[in-house]
């Protein structure tokens, strides 16, 4: 008997050893509650979100919803300095927040916070000229060649062209092949694959702004679906002081977020907007430079995905049946996959 309570109690000491070692969640500010129209479901897409961070088990996630846009935001001033990272899902007018609460964020930023917005985020605030600074490009809300030049890769290069023009375009949702850009061996990009595909979803394309950023992924916005010819910026990088941002420009929705992809780079780019550093593996279920792969978990949490797409979406052809490859849910279950015929 005292042998057992021996053998318990070093165990008990030892879990608690182990415990103490471990390092502690990353503090997260997850802020939604407005977008400038009611296709980006801001609401239903938070939950997908914070589901992606909880299940890797490094973040300590908080969500804010702010007033909307008729509410009263006298009493709406985060405290930014708890949390190590701020994702937005949040997409709003530049006169929405008070000058305190931007600066807040600026200092936030400037002090080595970390910034992580997801699609709609960069229509946001056209005219703060910080947050235009954080994030890169943007689109919609009125910029144009005013806000700064249109940013694209060609032959390899980043390039710019000033053109008059209204920022932001996009075709319907339909899959398309992700290109790395990167040549900074950025860590969100360790492992990953030259090219993949990306789920179903809005390609941003002539996002304008001043620039300034690390443009790690494209993907080509083909004319033939009312895109530029260009291969348009979709995950970026840059430096706002001592802050470090990752903008994503797809996510559309359940049906782009449930992308393995898409779910990879956010649980990746949150870690590093925070720390600098990635630790987390790639998933055996990462898409290839011909297949999708989706989290059927992830997709079913978006009310709308049991419509399909929409009315004017590229439809595609069910996946065939293929051993191991099911609508199971959970982080680590085989993908659903969809073949997908040749790209640009």
């Amino acid at each position: 008997m005292k042998r057992f309570a021996l053998a318990v109690t070093g165990g008990m000491l030892f879990l608690q050893s182990a415990s103490a070692m471990a390092a502690p969640r990353i503090h997260v500010l997850l802020l939604d509650g407005e977008s400038a129209a009611p296709y980006h479901n801001w609401a239903a897409i938070t939950p997908i979100l914070k589901k992606e961070l909880d299940e890797t088990g490094l973040f300590d996630t908080e969500v804010m919803t702010a007033p909307p846009k008729d509410g009263d935001f006298s009493q709406f001033h985060p405290a930014w300095s708890k949390y190590q990272v701020v994702v937005l899902n949040y997409d709003a007018p530049d006169e929405r927040w008070g000058a305190d609460v931007k600066e807040g964020f600026e200092t936030f930023m400037k002090n080595g916070g970390g910034l992580v917005t997801v699609h709609a985020a960069d229509n946001a605030f056209p005219k703060w000229k910080a947050f235009n600074e954080m994030i890169g490009v943007g689109g919609w809300r009125g910029r144009d060649e005013k806000s700064g030049p249109h940013w694209y890769y060609q032959n390899g290069k980043l390039v710019s062209d000033d053109k008059p023009g209204r920022a932001g375009m996009h075709g319907p949702r339909a899959p398309f092949k992700v290109t790395v850009q990167d040549t900074t061996n950025n860590p969100i990009l360790k492992g990953l694959p030259k090219t993949w595909m990306h789920q179903g979803d809005e390609l941003y394309a002539n996002l304008r702004g001043p620039g300034g950023m690390t443009v790690l992924a494209t993907a080509y916005s083909d004319p033939t679906n009312r895109g530029t010819g260009f291969e348009e910026p979709m995950v970026m990088v840059s430096q706002f002081g001592k802050g470090r941002v990752v903008h994503a420009a797809w996510g559309h929705d359940g049906v782009a977020l449930s992308s393995v992809d898409a779910v990879t780079i956010f649980q990746r780019g949150v870690e590093w907007a925070a720390t600098g550093k990635v630790t987390q593996p790639v998933p055996s279920n990462f898409p290839t430079a011909n297949t999708v792969s989706y989290r059927a978990d992830l997709e079913a949490m978006d009310p709308n995905a049991k419509k399909g797409l929409n009315p004017l979406d590229m439809t595609m052809p069910a996946p065939p049946a293929r051993p191991g490859f099911a609508p199971v849910s959970g982080a680590g279950a085989p993908p659903v996959t969809r073949p997908v015929g040749p790209t640009q």
